[in-house]
């Protein structure tokens, strides 16, 4: 069976829109340590559209590093939430809150350890662990804000962007 996988203008559009929103929504939510809306987002892309949802997540990691700059985060950026995406892909059935609020919320946990493959390879194993462990608090705080914002927001969120997305494909 072929997968169609060539974009229509219309979801060349809203892929571009939501790569943006979600841009916006980290920028706006970036005062708060590692409380970012980006995960839920990544999660309900990728229950909705499946392997398209990578491309509003580029269009979210471009506009990152046109805004923030080139730099060593990019590369974990590149593979990091492919990572995330792939898993709500697998869990894409449940419609438990607390199953995805679970997801979410190791996810940021483990967000510092899916990075330091990148620091080991440029900086050595010290410069990795390192650097993991000074971001340990921040990825409890980003542990706490993907568990919460996931339990509350994930299911309207996949529903409100699955009866669009229908409608767009009518």
């Amino acid at each position: 069976m072929k997968r169609k996988t060539k974009l229509t203008l219309a979801e060349v559009a809203l892929f571009g829109i939501l790569g943006a929103l979600t841009f916006a929504a980290q920028v706006v939510m970036a005062p708060l340590p590692n409380v970012e809306p980006v995960s839920l987002f990544v999660m309900v892309f990728a229950v909705t559209f499946g392997v398209k949802c990578l491309y509003p997540i580029y269009v979210f990691v471009i506009l990152e590093t046109l805004f923030y700059g080139l730099q060593l985060w990019v590369v974990n950026y590149l593979y990091i939430w492919a990572i995330l995406a792939l898993g709500a892909w697998l869990l894409r059935k449940s419609q438990a809150p607390l199953a995805w609020a679970i997801l979410s919320g190791a996810f940021g946990l483990l967000f510092g350890t899916l990075c330091t493959p990148v620091y080991w390879v440029t900086g050595g194993l010290s410069f990795a662990i390192s650097w993991w462990a000074s971001g340990l608090i921040f990825d409890i705080y980003h542990c706490v804000g993907n568990f919460v914002l996931a339990l509350l927001l994930f299911q309207p969120l996949r529903k409100l962007l699955h009866t669009l997305y229908q409608r767009l494909r009518q």
